[in-house]
């Protein structure tokens, strides 16, 4: 029976997805189809109806839709171009410092805009001019813009880490935020390593260090944007409020913010919430039909019938991290990180539990290996909207990309046989 209904439950939504079925709409059918396989018609719809509901009715998923709302306001703010001119400052004089300047931009902005879609667009349009002006090479920028916009997933408030909390039985949101702080800024700086060694190859130019006057001012302006990492992060982390609160509060401070830059007019606003509609109610559309996938998952028995089997393969800890790694970085590529999370979850949380990992490390090696999706084609959205940016051609630009690509591998390598580097700053804070 297991193995039937997996069959079914999977070809279904492969066979959906290969005709052109937007992934909610497939992982829906899917999921009823494998239903009416054991149970009447009525029970099956009116269960799948009730989960469907009940998939989004938690107080924690409110946070999604305000951190949607927080980060398309910064984004329309003005905040960009002041987090850019204190990247600057951090980076430097060395070879191609634009690039890292890029890099380090995605690491400040994706991280308070909560999206890499969002960052890979605004620090695209900032830096590539800029880049190309100086003699950079158009791949070589579009690459480097491509390879860190997915950190601002992985480098908290991230809307996929309060997901994963909710699919995964209440993991800690507040250690979830703190866990995701190394391994996103690993990401970030093996992405500025590449970078560097490409642009001594060719002999891309060095920035000139503004003086000190600028540096303070530089610094300064940039003072209260960064605030709202602070302020966000480190009221979850001590308590004072809840993540949803936390995401409430990042609202105003941006609204509050842009306000002051007047950056932000009253004609922008319709379009800000039209935007923020239409992203939470595609986030929430796929959370929901994903609780479905999850509930006919549990109620055929397959998270234990695929740990079964992978255990036959092996029971060598090192060999079933590096399977799953595997198979996460496959889904990846052709599924949207969101449904990704809540499908594989329950399959793989349970099978590293059994091990002793922590829920948190896994979260972290988890969410890290399906955010690098975002970088690869065929439905990377970061990939997709640097090229865009940039004005080239997917094809032009994988080749560059692939060394960045093997980096960030590495690096997930790193996260998920050293715990420490997610478990690090959760234990340091005690949560």
């Amino acid at each position: 029976m297991e193995t039937v209904a997996g069959i079914i439950l999977f070809a279904s939504f492969f066979f959906l997805l290969a005709f052109g079925a937007p992934i909610a709409i497939a992982i829906i059918l899917s999921s009823v189809i494998t239903f009416l396989f054991v149970m009447p018609f009525d029970v099956a719809i009116l269960t799948s109806a009730q989960r469907m509901v009940t998939g989004i009715d938690n107080f924690t998923m409110l946070a999604i839709p305000l951190f949607v709302l927080s980060g398309i306001i910064m984004n329309n703010g003005g905040i960009a171009f002041r987090l850019v001119n204190f990247a600057k400052v951090l980076v430097g004089k060395m070879p191609g410092a634009l690039a890292h300047t890029n890099a380090v931009g995605n690491m400040l902005f994706g991280s308070i805009a909560g999206s890499s879609v969002a960052s890979a667009a605004a620090m695209g349009r900032i830096m590539l001019p800029m880049q190309l002006n100086q003699g950079y090479d158009r791949n070589y920028s579009a690459a480097v813009n491509i390879a860190s916009a997915p950190t601002g997933l992985i480098i908290p408030p991230s809307s996929v880490l309060i997901v994963y909390s909710l699919v995964s039985g209440g993991t800690s949101v507040a250690a979830l935020f703190m866990a995701g702080y190394i391994p996103g800024i690993l990401w970030g700086l093996a992405v500025m390593v590449v970078a560097y060694f490409m642009a001594k190859k060719e002999n891309y130019p060095v920035s000139q260090i503004p003086n000190f006057k600028d540096i303070f001012y530089i610094i300064l302006s940039a003072i209260p944007s960064l605030l709202l990492i602070l302020i966000v992060i480190g009221g979850i982390v001590a308590g004072i409020f809840t993540a949803t609160e936390g995401a409430a509060v990042a609202v105003i401070y941006s609204a509050l913010l842009s306000m002051i830059y007047k950056s932000i007019k009253w004609k922008d606003i319709p379009g800000i919430f039209k935007e923020t509609i239409e992203i939470t109610g595609m986030i929430l559309f796929l959370i929901t039909a994903s609780a479905l996938f999850s509930l006919v998952m549990s109620y055929m028995g397959l998270p234990e019938a695929i740990s079964n089997a992978l255990l036959s393969i092996t029971e060598n800890q090192l060999g079933i991290i590096l399977i799953m790694i595997f198979i996460l970085l496959l889904v990846g590529t052709f599924m949207d990180i969101t449904p990704a999370v809540l499908i594989f979850t329950p399959i793989f949380l349970p099978i590293s539990q059994d091990f002793g990992m922590d829920p948190v490390h896994f979260g972290m090696i988890l969410c890290f290996a399906l955010c690098i999706g975002n970088m690869t084609p065929p439905v990377g959205s970061a990939l997709f909207v640097g090229c865009s940016v940039a004005n080239v051609r997917i094809e032009q630009v994988t080749k560059t990309l692939l060394p960045y690509f093997a980096a960030v591998i590495v690096v997930l390598l790193f996260v998920a046989f050293i715990p420490q580097l997610s478990l690090f700053l959760p234990n340091l804070f005690g949560l």
